[in-house]
């Protein structure tokens, strides 16, 4: 297992921070009885999601053990990103929105977190009957989901036929050794989903993606970061060349945790929320994670696309509308 000798993730996000961006990842949880979520954030620079939601457990006396790993086969390969660098030249397009609510505007006090952000918990039976519907029709739930978040976002775009592009992080644990299980993992592969596409296109678009290496591709891409000035990394931030493609949003599924409920701190029990942090690059943060087999979703929006939280309350409502359509009935297209 390659050791990692220096941090080559952190200037990036510290880039991101110095140019207005809040770089926190979005952590919530609603304790028993309670509606509201406490939200927490923690900086990207020291965790990446996995790692934060462990850091939160732990910190609150919950014993979490080995970390999820990553199960698929690619191993590091610096040819990767030999071949993916032509995509980090290619022409950036960002979609257009309708136009939609804007909301407050935020105090001039620097990078805060997004005010604009709706959350979702489904019951335990729902979360079994999404994974039992995902499982017969040979998908994972990340693809499940993904299918329909782009899908609920679709009306709010000027052409709604679009290619809507998509950041998904990969976790390497297990592939790389940082110098804590719970400091920064996490890679990413570009996904472009196409209109027409099926929840068996994207998965099979996903892995395909895996199996080229993308991850590999950008991880060593980020070892880029140390040896570039701070200039030349705010440009690319600020130009939105700091990634492989641009991407409408990051969408991130944490797995599974606690799925035996051994976890009773009372500082623990409840429903747990996350997002991925959002970026002027990436206006859309959309988070997943099922802890003690009740699957949570989150999504927020960047100030600069609105500050309202009727908006992504809005995308949220579309995004629940389609799931719920697919599970209520065998969906056709899982078994087309």
């Amino acid at each position: 297992m390659p050791k990692e000798p220096r941090d080559a993730i952190r200037p990036w996000f510290s880039s991101a921070e110095a140019v207005g961006e809040f770089i926190g990842i979005r952590f919530g949880r609603v304790r028993p009885g309670s509606s509201e979520p406490e939200w927490t954030f923690l900086p990207h620079s020291e965790v990446d999601g996995i790692g934060g939601l462990a850091k939160i457990l732990r910190e609150r006396g919950a014993e979490v053990g080995r970390l999820l790993q990553l199960k698929h086969p690619a191993g590091p390969s610096a040819l990767c990103a030999v071949r993916a660098f032509p995509k980090y030249l290619k022409p950036r397009r960002p979609l257009k929105w309708l136009e939609m609510e804007r909301g407050p505007a935020l105090p001039d006090i620097g990078p805060q977190p997004p005010p604009a952000v709706a959350w979702h918990a489904f019951s335990e039976p729902t979360t079994v009957q999404i994974r039992r519907v995902c499982r017969k029709g040979g998908v994972t739930v990340n693809s499940f989901l993904l299918k329909h978040l782009t899908k609920a976002i679709r009306p709010f775009l000027q052409d709604q036929s679009s290619v809507v592009p998509w950041m998904v992080p990969v976790n390497l644990r297990g592939k790389v050794s940082r110098g804590s299980d719970i400091a920064n993992h996490s890679s990413y592969v570009g996904v472009r989903v196409k209109s027409y596409e099926t929840v068996k296109n994207i998965h099979k678009n996903i892995y395909a993606a895996l199996g080229r290496g993308e991850h590999w591709a950008n991880w060593f891409a980020y070892h880029t970061g140390p040896m570039i000035t701070e200039g030349m990394r705010r440009f690319l931030i600020t130009k939105g060349l700091a990634m492989s493609q641009w991407n409408l949003g990051g969408f991130s599924n944490l797995g599974e945790w606690d799925a035996e409920k051994k976890i009773n701190n009372p500082d623990c029990t409840g429903d747990w929320f996350f997002s991925p942090p959002v970026l002027r690059c990436q206006l859309v943060g959309a988070g997943c994670v099922t802890f003690q087999n009740r699957l949570t979703l989150t999504i927020q929006a960047h100030p600069d696309l609105t500050t309202s939280p009727k908006v992504p309350k809005a995308w949220l409502a579309n995004w629940l509308k389609e799931i719920e359509m697919d599970i209520s009935e065998e969906p056709a297209y899982l078994t087309a």
